[in-house]
């Protein structure tokens, strides 16, 4: 988030926090079962959208968060907004639950445009980063604020409080307070709350950042079970891309305030859209080549045969980026090697001096200094089977070759 959203935060807290907790106060039918197999409303090839963004604004004075946005989203889908801080992830989940007004475009949500409801008239549940649980009251009265401010039956409030308390695996903690409760179970609280009104829209604020590394990938696993069993469309703004990789059914990477690619995880990962995203998804090395033509690159003076390459004019500049684990390692010897015969694939050889290892426990970078390459420095993923075998150390000479094939390849911008 930039420094001037940050500073409108503190002001609009508690209206943010009062609309938020109005939208809430709902009442539609919502089934506690397992989703039934096959296509529902909505899903079918070329439907119409669950909710939809149409060319959406946002300024702040002449600070411009949020360019241009447009993005479909189907019906119970999961869905990341993932980016640097600053990007307008959170600016646009904000615009979505009617928390900021869009200075231009519009909100369309089953079929009905919600660009000027207030957040207190819109159909979302919305999870906060700070679990935002009230403390005097106990984790049931929590779950069951928004049933008893709409005066639902108590029999009825008892029974949904408690099928949505099985369902996030605190079956028998409805009379303990959220003080005696840690942060995955105060999250689990929010988030059956966020359900008790059976909203149409999930909204999820960074829910896990808060949380331990172990807590956070158990947790994050159990809201992607269920979100899959309830089949309820969810955002979530998240700046861990593991977390989205993992949890989402499509990633919407931004940056800047605009959308820089809307994929599957595999895909923003495999065929990145831009050299932004091929440089922020995972790990990658950023190296200079030029094209030469008929699908062809030339990288530290070899020609490699790209036919992913951008068709341009032979000479023409380009950013190549390579992900550390598609290159295969050839030897590691302690004397630097006489020559380097083609690898088995055909790729050329290419030869450096380890720096450094880094061990991650499954796997280990190599740092390497290849002299050829204007960059010098690139990373190398091995497993430490690999490392051990090879006896891959500081000060030795590696010898490796690049998989052509899987190179993230765009012309330099002029």
């Amino acid at each position: 988030m930039s420094d001037r959203e940050t500073a409108r935060l503190p002001a609009a807290q508690g209206q943010a926090a009062q609309d938020a907790q109005a939208a809430s106060l709902r009442d539609t039918s919502y089934a506690f079962e397992s989703a039934e197999p096959g296509l529902r409303k909505g899903d079918e090839e070329g439907g119409a959208p669950f909710l939809e963004i149409r060319h959406l604004h946002k300024s702040y004075g002449s600070f411009t968060a949020l360019r241009s946005i447009h993005l479909q989203i189907r019906r119970g889908e999961l869905v990341c907004f993932l980016g640097p801080s600053g990007c307008g992830k959170t600016t646009l989940l904000r615009a979505i639950a009617g928390l900021e007004a869009q200075t231009s475009g519009e909100i369309w949500q089953d079929g009905k445009n919600i660009s000027a409801l207030p957040a207190s008239q819109r159909d979302y549940g919305i999870v906060f980063q700070s679990y935002a649980l009230f403390p005097n009251l106990t984790v049931a009265d929590n779950v069951a604020y928004g049933l008893v401010s709409q005066r639902q039956p108590k029999a009825l409030v008892a029974q949904k409080v408690q099928s949505l308390l099985d369902t996030v695996g605190l079956s028998v903690s409805g009379g303990k307070y959220p003080a005696q409760l840690s942060g995955g179970q105060q999250q689990r609280v929010a988030l059956a709350r966020a359900l008790a009104m059976s909203p149409g829209l999930l909204l999820l604020d960074e829910p896990l950042s808060a949380l331990d590394a172990t807590v956070r990938v158990h947790l994050r696993n159990e809201i992607r079970a269920l979100q899959q069993r309830l089949y309820v469309t969810t955002i979530m703004v998240t700046h861990d891309q593991e977390e989205a990789m993992a949890m989402a059914d499509r990633v919407v990477v931004m940056n800047h305030g605009v959308v820089e690619q809307v994929g599957t995880p595999r895909d923003i990962y495999q065929r990145p859209a831009t050299p932004f995203v091929a440089e922020f998804i995972g790990k990658a090395n950023k190296l200079q080549a030029l094209a030469a033509g008929n699908g062809g690159i030339t990288l530290a003076g070899h020609k490699l045969y790209c036919p992913q390459a951008p068709r341009l004019a032979p000479g023409q500049s380009l950013h190549v980026y390579l992900r550390p684990e598609d290159c295969s390692v050839h030897d590691c010897t302690a004397m630097p090697p006489v020559a380097s015969a083609p690898a088995p694939n055909g790729s050329p050889v290419l030869t450096g001096v380890v720096e450094q290892l880094e061990f991650l426990g499954a796997v280990c970078i190599v740092h390497v200094d290849v002299q050829r390459l204007p960059e010098r420095h690139v990373q190398l993923q091995l497993s430490p089977a690999q490392c051990l075998q090879l006896d891959i150390q500081p000060g030795r000479w590696l010898q490796f070759s690049i998989h052509a094939q899987q190179l993230k390849i765009f012309a330099q911008a002029a």
